[in-house]
């Protein structure tokens, strides 16, 4: 399967046989420029401006918003509700967790969640392979909070996101201190925005740190002022 970070909390996964699914895309207000982007189904984790800006799919995908179990051709989505803040929800109100199914991977998209999850959470979502997780702090888990989610579901990969970039206009931290907090766990800093895992290639204790999407203009489309 494939991962595209697309810049805050929006990733395009993608499986070996095309199907691909959108997460919580955010608007060109937030720094990064999403649009256009060909899939089946889009997952909105909340009802926040930066999670929910599905104008920028392409098509008529399948929105996803729920809890429960879903499926988008042959693709299992099961949405887990959780907490935005340490209040219960009082402060920022629930956020939707989903967990894909593809190729064999259990991928979990931890949306904008605020707390720490229960025994009872960990037992319901079972095995996660890939923890997609907040890191930023201020609206969601700071640096060492992640940590301790990530500890309590014992993925094999975790890509940290919802973090400050070059381009990202929302207020939160970068993922600096992040990387320092795991030091024990191999680094891989692709330095490009996607990733290929495979399931006999999972490893353990993994965390990928990819760069946001950035679209690029083709040379020849390049036009100068001489």
């Amino acid at each position: 399967m494939n991962i595209k970070w697309y810049g805050h909390s929006c990733f395009l996964l993608t499986n070996d046989e095309g199907v691909s699914i959108l997460t919580d895309p955010c608007p060109p207000s937030v720094g990064f420029e999403i649009r256009d982007v060909v899939c089946d189904a889009v997952t909105i984790s909340h009802e926040h401006f930066d999670h929910n800006y599905i104008e920028a799919a392409a098509g008529d995908p399948v929105i996803i918003r729920d809890a429960g179990e879903h499926e988008v051709k042959g693709v299992k989505v099961i949405g887990f509700p959780a907490f935005h803040d340490k209040a219960l929800g009082a402060q920022r109100g629930n956020v939707m967790m989903y967990l894909f199914e593809m190729d064999g991977i259990r991928i979990l998209h931890a949306g904008d969640v605020g707390d720490q999850l229960t025994r009872e959470q960990i037992a319901e979502i079972g095995v996660v392979d890939v923890l997609l997780v907040p890191i930023g702090g201020k609206y969601t888990l700071d640096y060492l909070e992640a940590r301790e989610f990530a500890n309590s579901l014992h993925p094999s990969v975790v890509i940290p996101m919802h973090y400050k970039t070059p381009t990202s206009t929302i207020d939160v931290d970068d993922c600096s201190n992040f990387v320092s907090t795991v030091q024990d766990c191999r680094i891989h800093k692709l330095n490009d925005c996607e990733a290929s895992i495979y399931q006999n290639t999972l490893g353990e204790d993994r965390v990928l740190v990819l760069d946001p999407y950035v679209e690029r203009i083709e040379e020849d489309q390049v036009k100068f002022d001489l």
